[in-house]
């Protein structure tokens, strides 16, 4: 059998284990398990799904035996399994973190009952996006995942969580409302939703009617990616969730909305229509995130602001129209859910061992702990795309993208792109002198904690008895959580050490996408007719890099 029919059990296993972990609420050690055993499988199925399709064989589950367009699909391809296991391991990494908050701290942040099947029900909503091959299943995706998400980010019902809280919600409910909008106006205009019917009858659409729901869809998505001017929501509404949700947040929520995005606008709406106004709102993106992150003091507000900051470089990539571009996003896209969700999980581990996320109040945290400096040094250079890590590798793929296109407006999201790294590189250096480098007393507004710990060090070498320090941070920081935040670590860098193979992978799953035949073959039948692409999207010399 193929090993693609099995892709709906990417959806199906952490339906089955939130409904297992919520018959379990009184067994907080099975539940535990089972939530953890079960995501494991799921990413051993995503990694043989990833293995069937590296070499290209796009391939359509229908459900329930009724054939497209009328029945729903799930679609494989290089992309889409891509962010299936990219996804899966980080939310596995999260998930093991989040089981050891949970037992150091009697589960205050993450109560059981409620953690564990509201997690893996956002992890089935995140596969159900990835996978879905019809606009309106995407749109049960969406709607899953924002479910899940409300609870988990008012989890403790502090004050500034519930007010950010009905933020987040308020915007989600606007763009989801928007996205159900569109969906009913090209049902309207063309009678289906499965989009690889969409990518055949769209084009012959009246091109005002095509703008308008072009248009639509990509403001939805937009503010479900944080696009700028699109994004304002995100700062305020993630750093005030507990460590582990923030993380997941900010690694996997809006990476579904580049998804989306790069998926309708390679399949639904091809060439260069609105590429223009794309390369502005990547710019303004890039620009206006990392300009935002540099006047913060906390360090999840400033990780909030270079998430915004650096989805400008995926829709840099999607905006090029060529393979090359597209190519570097797919890259980006992976590496920065890796790298973006580490930096998160690092900082639940300075607030615990420093007692505050803001530089203001810390200090000296390099000799405290050589190890949480370690982990935090080496994301933070991959984020500021610092050589030879992946980010630089991925940024270079895109400025040769913006070259090759030559036009002012690519060179001048080249220059863009330059001078948001540079700027992130100087946001992490900030970090990195007052948080680690210097002394606790020095700091603006020392944290009694960090100075309680020195005093105690210090006391500890001059009365020659075992220092309080290591059990301390022994307690502060379980080694669960230090050993999955490591993990994730090593799976960034690991980005670099193979980064030919998937590079390589990038390039095949940009050629596809940019072709359409694949997809629509795999779901449509192969005899079906392709239209041309009108206008054509510019690909690069050979069809890759």
């Amino acid at each position: 059998m193929n090993i693609a029919s099995f892709a709906p059990l990417a959806v199906v296993l952490p339906i089955l284990g939130a409904a297992l972990t919520f018959l379990l609420i009184r067994h907080s050690r099975a539940q535990r398990a089972v939530s953890i055993g079960l995501l494991s499988v799921t990413l051993l199925l995503e990694c043989l799904l990833l293995a069937h399709v590296w070499d290209g064989g796009t391939a359509a589950v229908t459900i329930g035996g009724w054939l497209p367009p009328w029945g729903i699909v799930m679609v494989v391809d290089q992309f889409s399994s891509l962010m299936l296991v990219v996804s899966s391991a980080v939310s596995l990494a999260v998930l093991v973190y989040a089981t050891g908050q949970g037992m150091a701290d009697g589960d205050h942040d993450a109560p059981v009952s409620i953690f564990h099947p509201t997690y893996l029900i956002l992890v089935a909503g995140v596969s159900n996006a990835f996978l879905s091959g019809d606009l309106f299943n995407l749109y049960v995706g969406f709607e899953i995942l924002l479910t899940a998400s409300y609870v988990l980010m008012t989890l403790g019902g502090t004050g500034p969580r519930i007010r950010a809280g009905v933020t987040y919600v308020v915007v989600s409910v606007v763009s989801s409302v928007l996205f159900l909008i569109s969906i009913a106006m090209v049902y309207g205009a063309t009678g289906t939703v499965t989009m690889a019917d969409l990518a055949l009858k769209l084009g012959e659409l009246d091109p005002g009617t095509r703008t308008l729901l072009h248009v639509m869809l990509l403001v939805a998505f937009g503010i479900k990616a944080a696009v700028f001017p699109l994004s304002f929501w995100l700062p305020d509404s993630y750093p005030t969730a507990p460590a582990p949700v923030t993380a997941v947040f900010a690694g996997l929520l809006t990476k579904v909305g580049v998804y989306a995005i790069v998926r309708t606008e390679t399949l639904l709406f091809p060439g260069d229509s609105l590429n223009t106004p794309l390369m502005i709102a990547a710019l303004l993106t890039m620009v206006v995130g990392i300009l935002g992150a540099l006047a913060q003091s906390d360090i999840k507000r400033l990780l909030s602001f270079t998430l915004v900051s650096h989805i400008g470089y995926m829709v840099f990539g999607l905006a090029m129209s060529s393979v090359v571009g597209l190519s570097a996003a797919v890259f980006y896209v992976a590496h920065h859910i890796i790298i973006q969700t580490s930096l998160f999980l690092v900082t639940g581990l300075i607030e615990r061992r420093g007692g505050s996320s803001s530089v203001d109040r810390l200090g000296g945290l390099a000799k405290l702990s050589p190890l949480l400096a370690l982990l935090f040094f080496i994301p933070g250079m991959n984020l500021a795309g610092i050589p030879p890590f992946s980010g630089f590798l991925g940024k270079v793929g895109l400025m040769q993208a913006g070259i090759e296109l030559g036009t002012p407006l690519a060179y001048a999201l080249v220059i863009g792109g330059v001078v948001t790294s540079l700027l992130t590189l100087l946001a992490v250096a900030r970090v990195w002198n007052r948080a680690f480098w210097r002394r606790p007393s020095d700091a603006e507004h020392p944290d009694p904690v960090l100075l309680a710990v020195r005093g105690e060090d210090e006391g500890a070498r001059r009365g020659g008895l075992l220092t309080s320090t290591r059990t301390r941070a022994a307690t502060l920081m379980p080694r669960t959580m230090v050993g999955s935040t490591l993990g994730l670590v090593v799976l960034g860098v690991a980005l670099t050490v193979f980064a030919g193979p998937l590079f390589g992978l990038s390039d095949r799953a940009a050629d596809d996408m940019l072709d359409r035949t694949p997809y629509i073959h795999a779901v449509m039948g192969e005899d079906t007719v392709v239209p041309p692409v009108l206008p054509a999207a510019v690909t690069a010399p050979g069809g890759g890099r």
